[in-house]
This record gives C-alpha cells, structure tokens and sequence, in this order.
C-alpha cells in the first residue's frame, strides 16, 4: 500500500505542465528554409510585447504514440503548454491572450517556429483548448513575456518600489 502511494505521488509530480531543466538560455542565430534569425537578448525580450496571429502545431506521429523533441531538446507531451517563437530566447514563459474571447494561459517557449509569415506564435494543442482556438486553428493574441530561463537562470523584470531604489 505504501509503494502504491508512493507510485502515485511520483506519476502526480511527473505530470507538470511544463518541462523544464534546461540549463541557461539559448540565443545562437540560426537559419530556417533560407531565413536567418537572430534570437533577442535577455533584456529585450523581458519587455517583449506583441500583438498577432498564433496557430497550433503537434509534434506526435503514430496516433500520439510517438512524441516530438523542442529545439531544446525536451519530449513534447500532451499535457504540456508550451510553445515555439522565432527570436524569443529559449526557453521563456509567457503570457498568451486571446483577442476573441479573453481567455489566457501561461506557455513555456522552449521551440522555434512558427516559419510561415504572418505567424507570431505556435502553441501546443493543449494550450490552444485552453485558449479556446483548436478548433478553429487560428487566432489573434497577445503575448507578453513574463521571465526568461528556467531555475538559478530565471529573470524577470522586477519591480522597483520607492523611486527605483528598492
């Protein structure tokens, strides 16, 4: 009974939103279908703020079965909310609402994409129900990142109280 619960304690904390664990920030230029990107910096993309379209991608093959990698390398599960971005640093979390019925979720950036203009932001199918948009396919947000990076490599803007001294 003991091992029981513990089986489930472990399948529970297992079963997070979001991966994590990637250590630092990737921000190396690269080059897609014959585009070069070059991704922000920290700074700028903790006051990155934009307005555009988001579609949804999958990355499973085999009816689910087999399950894709992100450009950092992380398993992409079905119950994750993550998303890619073509020059966000990776990975970050962000702040996505839809502009046709305000409903909002938090995504973890840790992919590249999406590579067809006039696309801001690709988002996992679980993230797009949440969003209300799966449907459909399409939708206009807005995004706004919250923090940059996982773990001893968070930032995020902090706030500066009394006159930006504290």
């Amino acid at each position: 009974m003991k091992y029981a619960a513990l089986l489930l304690a472990v399948v529970l904390m297992a079963s997070c939103a979001y991966p994590g664990g990637y250590s630092g920030y990737q921000q190396r230029p690269y080059t897609c279908r014959g585009v070069a990107y070059s991704p922000m910096g920290i700074r700028d993309a903790l006051h990155y703020k934009e307005t555009g379209v988001a579609s949804w991608y999958d990355e499973s093959s085999w009816f689910g079965l087999k399950r894709g990698t992100t450009s950092l390398g992380e398993k992409v599960m079905p119950w994750h909310l993550i998303g890619a971005h073509k020059t966000l640093p990776l990975p970050c979390m962000v702040k996505v609402t839809n502009l046709n019925n305000g409903n909002s979720v938090k995504v973890r950036i840790n992919d590249r994409g999406p590579f067809i203009d006039g696309r801001l932001l690709d988002v996992s199918p679980r993230a797009a129900r949440k969003l209300g948009f799966r449907e459909k396919g399409l939708t206009n947000v807005q995004m706004e990142v919250l923090s940059v990076g996982d773990g001893s490599y968070k930032k995020t803007l902090g706030h500066k109280w009394f006159f930006g001294l504290i």
